[in-house]
């Protein structure tokens, strides 16, 4: 059977196909399953199908029921409201990228996987209220790039940071036992700075500490404290986002030089690089060199000299034969008889005709020469 435009079909499900008055280019194709005590998410429902309500049925929202929400691709509304939906899993609206409205208040949700969301690029509207989210990390809405209304709207949150939602417009925090210390600072600066709107603001409020009930989240006014543990958090978070750059340009620019050492020949980028290398190389050396300097020196200091031992001596006394006896007469005295041998050596010396005896000469030449 196939679809006309103008032609409004029953089906067993009740399928209504209806034409956008607004947009006369676009056409909507509603399923409506409210109320039909379904268990799990109907297989027999047209692909073209744009806007389906599921509510108030008993679907889980289990491992079959993402598989077929997958061959639902061009839906743009989904609404599972108070269903028996428990944890919202990884990946399970992966498939829904025109999905722009998705409702699932009035369940039972507790759990929310880090890539619950991932998929729904053009998702303007996430509506989870009254549920039993306790702790909801916001870095799971970071896949939502396009959010404009965020309704967390009576849930069991006490503690929330920044989420990273740069479009949103409208946000729904009331109903949640709000934990008012100084935990919440950030979330308040946010609200004050930024241009959401938290919506009933009025009645948004503290539920501890006692003293802080009759304020707002958005009116607290917190102490000194907390001004400068929002500074410290500031400044590492500062530190951590530089020093990411640096490691991201870094890595970028090495990336780059290879990149562009394969294609090009070598030149002044090869030659700057040998030169960053160097420069590196030297500054370790020198830094190397200063902290093992003083070891050095207080090795060189602590140096002595010292008596030969015995073996020592016989070992010197080999490698000189001619002067053996001196050498050990030299190394059986101290230091005292030492000076007395060499005042001894000296007088000999002085007493010398200063001539000196060339063994080679023939003294009988000499003599019959003269």
């Amino acid at each position: 059977m196939k679809f006309t435009c103008t032609t409004v079909l029953f089906w067993p499900f009740s399928m209504l196909l209806l034409l956008d008055k607004s947009q006369s280019s676009k056409t909507e194709v509603k399923y409506n399953f409210t109320e039909k005590n379904f268990s799990s998410i109907p297989v027999g429902i047209s692909n073209n199908v744009t806007i389906l309500d599921l509510s108030y049925n008993k679907i889980t929202l289990n491992e079959t029921d993402i598989k077929v929400l997958q061959i639902y691709f061009l839906l743009t509304d989904l609404y599972l409201i108070e269903n028996n939906i428990t944890i919202l899993h990884n990946n399970c609206f992966s498939n829904l990228s025109n999905l722009e409205i998705l409702n699932i208040c009035r369940n039972s949700i507790y759990i929310i996987q880090q890539d619950a969301f991932v998929g729904l690029n053009k998702l303007k509207q996430l509506h989870l209220c009254q549920n039993k989210i306790l702790q909801l990390n916001p870095d799971v809405f970071m896949p939502l790039n396009n959010l404009k209304l965020l309704n967390l709207q009576g849930n069991l949150i006490s503690y929330f940071d920044v989420p990273q939602l740069f479009h949103l417009e409208l946000i729904i925090l009331y109903g949640n036992p709000w934990n008012c210390t100084c935990s919440l600072f950030n979330l308040q600066k946010w609200l004050k700075t930024s241009n959401v709107i938290l919506e009933k603001e009025n009645i948004t409020m503290c539920s501890y500490p006692d003293i802080l009930k009759c304020y707002n989240i958005k009116t607290v006014p917190y102490t000194a404290e907390c001004y400068s543990k929002f500074a410290s958090s500031v400044t590492e978070d500062l530190y951590s986002h530089f020093q990411s750059i640096s490691n991201s340009t870094f890595n970028s620019s090495l990336n780059n030089f290879t990149r562009n050492s394969e294609h090009e020949p070598l030149g002044k980028s090869w030659v700057f690089l040998v030169g960053v290398l160097v420069t590196v190389l030297m500054t370790s050396l020198l830094i190397f060199t200063a902290i093992k300097c003083p070891i050095w020196y207080n090795f060189l200091l602590s140096y002595n000299h010292r008596r030969l031992e015995e073996h020592e001596a016989e070992t010197y006394e080999d490698g000189f034969p001619g002067n053996s006896n001196s050498l050990s007469q030299i190394a059986d005295t101290n230091s005292e008889d030492t000076t007395v041998i060499f005042e001894q050596l000296h007088s000999f010396v002085a007493d010398d005709d200063g001539f000196i005896e060339d063994k080679y000469i023939d003294t009988h030449e000499l003599c019959e020469e003269n």
